[in-house]
């Protein structure tokens, strides 16, 4: 072997020992300290239900919450609310106030931009509005008018048997106006129609306070009716349902009328029945219209074979007995329908109390107990709570309290109503959900498939819980006196 060869061959050995080393050292390094894995692309939850907050202590009014809420399985060990949609009850008609008189004439004294701001903020679709769908209005005037009248006074001793002096003119300009000017902004509202009080002259005493309606004028009484709800119709104004009397119980109000269960009972089946009968009016007639302490009344005329066929159900407040009051009713009488019409907010009530009481109670309980409406009273007035009749009710606080020409405010009622108003349309359908604890419910599917669930919590501290839909769950949590509504 020559020296050029011999060199050749330990070059060729140096370097395939240095290439040795470096693989070595490779391999080791690669064992001892691995590489790190590709990281995992990150999980984005969506948000998948909306949540529209008030708090009791009025820091947060009706604002939807920027929160990700979106459905998973991930277990906790909070209490469930859950909404079963297969599991379906009543349909609902509406939610809304009553245009009063009185609140007629301080909306009506906005400036024109300012009323339509109100009235599309009320009764509108948009984004801020509440979408109000359903009111209820005076036959003639209700205590929250400035004064008492009815559409055809005549000076005592004057009668007017065939209503030959029967005037809508009183309306004209307040009620019949605005309601002119709602109907453009929402042609589907539902407008149910109430008396306080029959024309002096029908009565057994001379005054717009207490008093019954004479047998012998029944019949002039239901044709009162069916003229009212003609000239309505002439007005453009249709009246989807009317109750015979507002609180025929309660005879001390300014304007009032008694009117017990077997007088109301007569009067249906034998006047305001047939009535509407002859001359093919569809508006419905709703029964009793007063507190839920009496069950008997609506039980009286719901049994009576020749009256009940008029009826389309009953209509109930809450100044006394209980919400479950209606369940008892509709139980007995499940092919007749319940209403709740009337509760108010006092001039000196607490924003929270208020605001917790009437979810509860005027919202959430009106509609498990089978109600296809919930309203509140007044719908707006002055700073003084008025205009009201002498005698009338002086603390009653609107929806809307109307300071100026170019200012209002929105009170607990307001807040009470939108929460459902804004979500839960006509023709939505109460849906099963459970009540947990201090968690009152309700839930609701719209016309569209949305769901709704309105929750109000009645405990005393923060409550943390789930919704449940469809095997999977959101969590969530309202502080004590708080109202949230959720849809998706």
């Amino acid at each position: 072997m020559n020296q050029y060869l011999k060199k050749a061959l330990k070059i060729t050995f140096f370097i395939l020992v240095i290439v040795l080393q470096i693989k070595c050292s490779s391999s080791s390094d690669s064992g001892s300290e691995p590489a790190p894995p590709t990281p995992a692309p990150p999980v984005t939850v969506t948000n998948d239900v909306d949540f529209w907050l008030t708090k009791g202590d009025q820091s947060v009014k009706l604002q939807k919450q920027s929160g990700v809420l979106g459905f998973g399985t991930l277990a906790n060990v909070y209490p469930a609310i859950e909404v079963n949609e297969a599991q379906q009850y009543q349909a609902v008609d509406g939610f809304g106030y009553t245009l009063t008189g009185g609140s007629a004439e301080v909306i009506n004294q906005l400036t024109v931009s300012k009323k339509n701001e109100l009235l599309q903020e009320l009764f509108g679709s948009g984004e801020s509005a509440i979408g109000v769908s359903y009111i209820r209005i005076s036959i003639g005037a209700s205590d929250l008018n400035a004064a008492p009248f009815t559409y055809d006074d005549l000076p005592m001793g004057d009668s007017d048997l065939t209503l030959s002096k029967f005037s809508l003119d009183p309306d004209k300009n307040g009620v019949i106006a605005l309601l002119k000017e709602i109907l453009l902004i929402n042609p589907n509202i539902k407008i149910l129609a109430t008396p306080w009080s029959a024309p002096l002259w029908m009565k057994d005493k001379d005054s717009f306070v207490g008093g019954s309606l004479q047998t012998k004028y029944y019949e002039v009484y239901a044709q009162y009716f069916v003229k009212y709800i003609q000239e309505m119709k002439g007005e453009g104004i249709t009246i989807d349902a009317v109750t015979p009397q507002n609180e025929p119980l309660h005879g001390g109000n300014n304007p009032s009328m008694e009117m017990n269960a077997v007088e109301q009972t007569n009067f249906i089946k034998y006047n305001l029945g047939p009535a509407f009968k002859t001359a093919n009016i569809s508006t419905k007639i709703i029964a009793y219209d007063h507190n839920c302490d009496n069950t008997q009344y609506a039980t009286t005329i719901l049994s009576d074979l020749e009256a009940a066929p008029f009826v389309n159900g009953t209509a109930f407040h809450l100044y006394a007995g209980d919400i479950s009051a209606l369940s008892m009713v509709y139980n007995a009488f499940p092919t007749k329908n319940i209403y709740f019409t009337e509760q108010f907010t006092s001039s000196n009530g607490d924003f929270k109390g208020d605001l917790k009481w009437h979810l509860k109670n005027v919202i959430i309980g009106s509609m498990r107990n089978w109600s296809k409406n919930a309203l509140e009273w007044n719908l707006a007035n002055s700073g003084s709570f008025g205009p009201h009749t002498s005698g009338g009710c002086t603390t009653c606080k609107g929806a809307l309290t109307v300071n100026s020409t170019e200012s209002f405010e929105r009170n607990v009622a307001y807040y009470i109503i939108a929460h459902a108003s804004k979500f839960v349309p006509a023709g939505s359908i109460r849906i099963a959900s459970n009540i947990s604890g201090n968690l009152n419910n309700v839930a609701f599917k719209t016309p569209t498939g949305k769901k709704v669930l309105i929750v109000e919590n009645d405990g005393n501290g923060n409550e943390s819980f789930n919704i449940k839909f469809n095997g999977k769950w959101i969590t969530t949590s309202l502080e004590a006196g708080s109202v949230g509504t959720y849809t998706w």
